[in-house]
């Protein structure tokens, strides 16, 4: 599978990694890194962890709206809600690995509805795309 990529961002990380600062290029956003206290870290600055979540749950939604527009599945509610619950342990394999658990809230859309959006929603979302088969992704329709 190919990608043609319409649009590109660059950021930077500097100091020591999930402990130092991340920017974008761009100057638009500069983020202090620090590990949190469950991993032994600080938890004075913001994580990845944090920033997968606050990127995937964006880009879930988005995607949910797209895929009932353009399939004509209904309207995804202004208030929809997309929640995500990123976590972050040692691997049984060793090393590290995430994992991620979706809340999705849909309000006055019928059950059956939202349940297809929520599915159409994952084959749309270029993060749902990225993580299949590599990391565990539960979806939630609260």
């Amino acid at each position: 599978m190919s990608v043609d990529a319409k649009y590109w961002t660059e950021a930077q990380a500097t100091g020591g990694g999930r402990n130092g600062v991340s920017k974008l290029t761009s100057g638009m956003l500069t983020v202090t890194l620090a590990s949190p206290k469950e991993l032994g870290g600080s938890g004075a600055g913001h994580n990845p962890e944090e920033l997968f979540a606050l990127g995937y749950s964006a880009c879930y939604l988005g995607a949910m709206r797209f895929a009932a527009q353009s399939e004509k599945l209904g309207t995804v509610p202004a208030d929809a809600t997309v929640n995500a619950h990123v976590g972050i342990g040692p691997r049984s394999d060793g090393g590290f690995g995430i994992k991620v658990k979706l809340v999705v809230t849909m309000p006055g859309v019928d059950r059956a509805v939202a349940e297809k959006i929520v599915e159409r929603g994952h084959f749309i979302c270029p993060y749902s795309n990225a993580t299949k088969g590599n990391i565990e992704v539960v979806t939630e329709l609260a």
